[in-house]
């Protein structure tokens, strides 16, 4: 298992950590199988979507905090419930297939981590089988 450092640097954001995720499958030697990527954070996530354009990460941050705003009638006293829903909804997982060596991602796609209660430091789990 490998593993990421990453830094966020605002309280929402979404970070491109593809040519990351892509280098840890080539050096792991695997050449058909596949690849996970864990977040273990409640208030973080990952997800794939197009890395072409970065208005759509501009707009889908828009619209999760148009959906879960950050002040609401939440119980949870830390006042990061917000965080912990988009975090949920959005999950902290993603599995990968693997061949010839290569992550199998479409033609725009793109692994993104998720920082929903930053800045912080975070972690980024990756096995590779």
């Amino acid at each position: 298992m490998e593993q990421l450092t990453i830094k966020t640097t605002k309280n929402i954001e979404f970070i491109d950590i593809t040519e990351k995720i892509k280098r840890i499958v080539k050096q792991s030697g695997t050449s058909s199988g596949y690849c996970i990527v864990y977040v273990p954070h409640t208030t973080a996530a990952v997800t794939v979507n197009e890395n072409a354009d970065k208005d759509v990460q501009v707009d889908i941050l828009r619209k999760l905090s148009e959906l879960v705003p950050l002040k609401s009638d939440y119980q949870h006293l830390e006042g990061n419930s917000a965080a912990h829903i988009k975090s949920s909804v959005i999950g902290v997982s993603k599995t990968f297939l693997v061949e010839n060596g290569n992550l199998i991602l479409g033609r725009w796609q793109g692994i993104f981590f998720c920082e929903f209660d930053g800045a912080r430091e975070r972690k980024v789990l990756i096995s590779v089988h």
